[in-house]
């Protein structure tokens, strides 16, 4: 029986390389832990394919300023809307969360929140000084939306020191208009420099998806713009259509060519790049910026030995 195809003339069944095994071992026991805390995390709302893997470890990307967002991407899963105002404990809430979940690696999300004065700038700037309250020792990275290009919000972010700052560009420049109706890449670029400016003590970082319908020119030529950018780490992995409500695949990379995507990055002087089908911009977070700061502290040594 021959695949049914969808209208860019793609399969809609997934390849091999695509499936998961599924391993449930402490799965409930994170669940239960958020849901007490009336949290929310992207790996849910977003259906990420590798939830049951960070679930396990434990690790989650905790969603701020509730889970109904205000822009309309044709590739993601969260609701769109009116969000409800933003709740003043929640910062609170994702440390105690932070804390029961035994987290050496905490990774902050939000929707955009366009309705606000300062796009949910002040939410992320209280989440990171409280779980750093709590949990000292622990490495914190937001993942913001574009706070609509304003340097003195993506500042407000960066003044409470997250030890990486990532912003994801999510599609090359051509697609935005069908993709990312209301987002430019210009101002996501601008939100990544405006990063490097502020501190070189920062990791910074970014990631986009491909099987959009993108050329092979126009990922170079995004990558080119990642490390103009100042981008440390880039993560790429392949688009999947989460329901029928988002824009469908228009094509599935094989595995060879994540492997080139990843030469390629390098090549163009981004020293840190993730990829692969099943890669997420949170995707092993931990032991990535493990591998960065250890580099970092290596080259320091080394630098210092040869003054």
């Amino acid at each position: 029986m021959k695949e049914r195809k969808n209208p860019h003339g793609c399969s809609q069944r997934s390849p091999l390389w695509l499936k998961k095994k599924t391993v449930l071992k402490s799965l409930h026991k994170t669940k239960s832990g958020l849901r007490n805390a009336r949290l929310s995390t992207v790996c849910e709302e977003a259906r990420c394919p590798n939830i049951t893997e960070c679930f396990n470890e434990p690790s989650a990307t905790f969603l701020i300023l509730g889970d109904v967002c205000t822009r309309s991407c044709r590739f993601c899963a969260v609701r769109k809307g009116n969000p409800s105002p933003p709740d003043p404990e929640e910062s609170l809430s994702v440390a105690r969360a932070a804390v029961s979940l035994g987290l050496e690696h905490a990774v902050i999300t939000s929707v955009s929140r366009d309705d606000l004065e300062d796009k949910g700038a002040g939410a992320f700037a209280s989440a990171i000084r409280e779980v750093r309250k709590s949990l000292p020792h622990t490495s914190i990275e937001v993942l913001v939306p574009d706070f609509s290009g304003r340097r003195h919000l993506i500042e407000t972010v960066l003044s409470e020191k997250p030890d990486v700052f990532n912003h994801n560009v999510e599609t090359v420049g051509r697609l935005y208009r069908s993709i990312r109706p209301q987002a430019k890449l210009e101002t996501s670029l601008k939100v990544l420099r405006t990063a490097r400016e502020y501190s070189e003590d920062f990791v910074v970082k970014s990631g986009f998806m491909v099987g959009l319908g993108e050329t092979e020119d126009e990922i170079l030529d995004l990558m080119c713009s990642l490390k103009h950018a100042g981008c440390d780490i880039v993560t790429i992995g392949q688009y999947l259509q989460p329901t029928l409500s988002q824009v469908p695949v228009a094509e599935y990379r094989r595995p060879e060519d994540f492997k080139r995507f990843s030469d390629l990055a390098k090549s163009v002087g981004i020293r840190y790049a993730i990829s692969g089908p099943l890669v997420r911009s949170s995707y092993q977070a931990r032991d990535i910026f493990e591998r960065v700061r250890l580099d970092r502290d290596s080259e320091r040594i080394r630098g210092r030995r040869e003054k």
